[in-house]
């Protein structure tokens, strides 16, 4: 007998008597779900409580529904709208790996529209970390197994900045076949396709290796069909690590600089002191100053002393320079100890073995694209402190 039928015996027989116990068993009871209480098979005379509705438990075997049906026409009639009803909309048929719409379904572009095209979803790679200068990005293929064809993914990139317009300011997009895969793109972009736990489903990776330090980068994405409809969009908005910063040279230069405005500070010394700060980075200027406060405020701090020695012209050019140093590297910048590390990771680099037609739309299936990948290595600088998502 079924194990579960040998239990409940023996919780009948527990029952049952009273003075002969079963030792050794223990038996506890939970009711998981019952019928709901519109079921007129459920109801019980004499029990005014509702019954709450079934709990699922347990999965034991998947099955299409329509293979639970005995007749065939009406299982065929079943998995036709089954099948349309996921794949496409319930506006079509599915005919092999693609679907045949209504004509009622077209959009105003006069583009059949029974068919969905899924949102990608952009994504920062896992396997590399964010730096100063370079960042990786990746999102799942969207094909769906029977429907609409993904033809291409276009992935526009721009820095937001308080000086940029970015209503004006819409940065450079960049086609993953025609520009990625071609490699008629820049050399500072690469592209790369992997496959995840599945071999069916594709990840398609873009790395950038020339971004600004502590700079904010706004990154969107969307799909392309073969018949030319555009998925909604994907964005991803993160500041790149603080740059690269010598503390030992920062220090001399403060130290340099504190020599130069001691006593009496010639012509000559004052352009000396004011080429000197013209021409370290921003970071580098604000960690000078960090170190000259520490050591040398009680003369004065870094900004009064700055507008006394040059005059506040001279001053105020230097000084304007420390506001593009962000809120978060500037913190990190007071810090008594900065460390920055350098290291290389590996990338995909892929290209396609397909040449397509100049000067013509060519709306292929990505996903059929023939490519040829390489691993590489990119040598980067995690700046001060790691980038961050916005």
């Amino acid at each position: 007998m079924p194990f579960i039928t040998y239990l409940s015996g023996l919780l009948t027989a527990q029952m049952l008597s009273d003075d002969q116990l079963i030792s050794g068993v223990e038996i506890r009871c939970e009711e998981k779900g019952r019928c709901p209480s519109t079921c007129h098979l459920c109801r019980r005379p004499g029990k005014e409580q509702l019954s709450p509705t079934p709990v699922l438990l347990e999965i034991n075997h998947v099955v299409p529904l329509y293979t639970l049906i005995q007749d065939n026409g009406t299982k065929e009639a079943f998995k036709s709208a089954l099948m349309s009803s996921y794949w496409c909309s319930g506006k079509g048929d599915v005919i092999d790996d693609w679907c045949r719409c209504d004509l009622s379904a077209f959009d105003a572009s006069g583009l059949p529209s029974c068919s969905p095209l899924p949102q990608p979803v952009l994504r920062l790679s896992p396997t590399v970390e964010p730096s100063s200068t370079v960042v990786s990005l990746e999102w799942v293929d969207v094909q769906p197994a029977i429907g609409t064809k993904v033809s291409d993914y276009i992935l526009q990139h721009k820095k937001v900045d308080e000086y940029t317009d970015t209503d004006l300011y819409t940065g450079e997009f960049l086609s993953f076949a025609d520009d990625l895969l071609s490699g008629l793109g820049t050399s500072c972009v690469a592209a790369g396709r992997s496959h995840g736990e599945v071999p069916e489903v594709s990840i398609y990776s873009v790395i950038f290796k020339c971004l600004e330090p502590d700079g904010l980068y706004k990154f969107t994405l969307y799909a392309v069909d073969t018949r030319g409809r555009h998925s909604e969009l994907s964005t991803v908005t993160l500041r790149t690590a603080c740059p690269l910063v010598d503390d030992n040279k920062a220090e001399e230069i403060a130290d340099k600089i504190y020599n130069l405005y001691n006593g009496y500070t010639s012509g000559k010394e004052q352009q000396t002191a004011y080429n000197t700060l013209m021409e370290v980075s921003a970071s580098m200027l604000f960690r000078v100053q960090h170190h000259y406060n520490s050591h040398y405020e009680k003369f004065g701090d870094f900004v009064w002393r700055s507008e006394d020695e040059l005059g506040p012209r001279k001053a105020h050019l230097i000084l304007r320079r420390l506001e593009r140093v962000s809120s978060h590297c500037s913190s990190l910048l007071r810090s008594a100890y900065i460390q920055s590390r350098v290291d290389t990771v590996p990338y995909l680099f892929c290209r396609s073995e397909e040449v397509r037609p100049a000067g013509m739309v060519w709306y292929s299936v990505l996903k059929d694209t023939k490519i040829t990948c390489e691993e590489k290595m990119v040598y980067y600088v995690l700046g001060i402190g790691q980038a961050t998502e916005d």
